[in-house]
C-alpha cells in the first residue's frame, strides 16, 4: 500500500457504494501528504461524504487547501507535504472547458446560452464522466501535485470514465456531426437533401425548437473539435501511465465482492491492472479453532455439572462467550472464502484488510487510525 501512495501520480479509488471507498481515497490523500506529497482528494459522486469525511462543511469545484494543523496536529508529517480537497461540478467543468477552447468570448456565450448546451451539461448520461477526466487531465497537467487520488461514484457505473474520452472522440468523428458542424461547406452541399430529410424526420419526434437548439449548438462549436480530441488523448494516455494505479475498495459481503469482480474484470478489460485490494470491515478472527470445536467445547460446558446458582450463572456466561466467538469465527472464515476468487482475480495487488471499527469515520484521527491499519505490516493477515 505504501507504494500506492509513495510512487503513483493518479490513484482511482472503484467500488460499488457503502464499502468505505469515499473513506479509503481521503486516507490515501492524506498518509500521501504526511509522507510529504502535495496531495489531492476528488470525489465525483454529489453525496457529502467526503467532506464529510474530512470534517468539512462542504467541498467546491476548485481545490481547497486543508491547513496542516487538520490532518497533522502534531507535526510529524514529512517536509514539503500538501493536503487539498475538492467536489467535481460537471457543468462547471464543462463550461470552463468551452471558455478555454472558444475563438472567442462572443463564440463561448453562444454556446454556454444555449438551451441544448444547458441540458447536455448538466443532464446527458456521459458528461460527468467525461468532465471527471477533463478535471483529472487539468489536475494532472496544471495543478502542480504529486498525488491525485479520486473517489469514483457508487454504481456499476463508475468505471464509465475510463470510456468517456472514447467517446466523445466517436462523437467528434460521427458523420452526422460533422455535417452539421459544416453545413454550408461546398464539398458537403450534395449531402444537404440528406441531412434536412433527417432534421425534418427528428423535428416530428423532439420537436422542431429542440432540433434548432440542437443544430445551432453544434454550428457554434465549429472549430473547437480539435481541442476536445486532442485533450480526449491526453487523458488516455494518463490513464495508460504505469504511475495511475487503480485501487478496488469492497467489503466482504457477497454481492459486493461479486460487484468488485466484475470491476476488476472492467480494468483489465482496457488492458490496466489492480494496484491494491481493500477490505473494509471485515471481521476479525480470534485463534485458529474452528467454530465446530468452539460450539462442542460450548456443549461440554452446558452438560457440566456444578453446584450453586453463582456458578451455573458463570458456566452458562462461560458457554454462551464459546458460542459467540464461534459466530464470529464462522463469519471470518465465511468472509474470506468469498475473497478468495477476488484474491485470484487481483493478482500480484496488494490487499489490505481493515477490521471492523467501534465507529465512524468523519474526522483525520479516524482517518488516522485506518491509515495505521490499511498501512501496516500485517494488513493482508488479519
Amino acid at each position: 500500500m505504501a507504494d500506492v501512495v509513495e510512487t503513483g501520480h493518479v490513484v482511482l479509488c472503484c467500488g460499488t457504494g457503502g464499502v468505505g471507498k469515499t473513506t479509503t481515497a481521503a486516507v490515501l490523500a492524506t498518509e500521501g501528504a504526511r509522507r510529504g506529497r502535495r496531495a489531492v482528494v476528488v470525489t465525483i459522486d454529489p453525496a457529502k461524504r467526503l467532506a464529510n469525511a474530512l470534517g468539512l462543511d462542504a467541498l467546491a469545484n476548485e481545490p481547497h487547501e486543508i491547513h496542516p494543523s487538520r490532518w497533522d496536529p502534531k507535526g510529524t508529517a514529512a517536509p514539503g507535504g500538501q493536503l487539498s480537497a475538492m467536489m467535481l461540478d460537471p457543468k462547471a467543468t464543462f463550461d470552463a472547458l468551452v471558455t478555454r477552447h472558444a475563438r472567442d468570448a462572443a463564440q463561448a456565450q453562444r454556446i454556454l446560452g444555449n438551451t441544448f448546451y444547458r441540458n447536455i451539461s448538466s443532464a446527458l448520461s456521459g458528461t460527468q464522466e467525461y468532465m471527471a477526466m477533463e478535471k483529472l487531465h487539468e489536475l494532472h497537467a496544471e495543478g502542480g501535485y504529486d498525488l491525485i487520488v479520486v473517489d469514483t461514484p457508487p454504481s456499476r457505473h463508475a468505471l464509465d470514465f475510463l470510456d468517456a474520452p472514447a467517446r466523445l472522440l466517436r462523437l467528434l468523428d460521427n458523420r452526422v456531426f460533422r455535417l452539421l458542424m459544416v453545413p454550408t461547406r461546398t464539398s458537403l452541399r450534395m449531402a444537404g437533401a440528406a441531412v434536412q430529410t433527417f432534421l425534418r424526420t427528428t423535428a416530428r419526434v423532439i420537436g422542431a425548437e429542440v432540433v434548432d437548439d440542437i443544430v445551432a449548438f453544434f454550428r457554434a462549436f465549429e472549430g473547437m473539435e480539435e481541442g476536445f480530441r486532442e485533450r480526449a488523448h491526453r487523458v488516455q494516455d494518463v490513464l495508460a501511465r504505469p504511475e495511475t494505479r487503480f485501487v478496488l475498495v469492497t467489503s466482504p459481503q457477497r454481492d459486493a465482492v461479486e460487484e468488485a469482480q466484475f470491476f476488476a474484470t472492467k480494468i483489465g478489460a482496457h488492458g490496466l491492472t489492480v494496484a491494491a485490494l481493500v477490505v473494509n470491515r471485515l471481521h476479525p478472527r480470534f485463534g485458529d479453532e474452528h467454530a465446530e470445536g468452539l460450539r462442542a467445547r460450548a456443549a461440554s460446558l452446558r452438560e457440566l455439572s456444578v453446584v450453586g446458582e453463582e456458578a451455573r450463572a458463570a458456566r452458562d456466561h462461560l458457554a454462551a462467550a464459546y458460542d459467540n466467538l464461534a459466530d464470529f469465527n464462522e463469519i471470518a472464515l465465511r468472509e474470506r472464502r468469498h475473497l478468495e476468487r477476488l484474491r485470484v482475480r487481483v493478482g500480484q495487488a496488494a490487499v489490505a484488510h481493515v477490521p471492523f471499527l467501534p465507529h465512524d469515520v468523519h474526522d483525520f484521527e479516524a482517518l488516522a487510525e485506518v491509515a495505521a491499519l490499511l498501512f501496516a505490516p500485517d494488513a493482508a493477515d488479519r
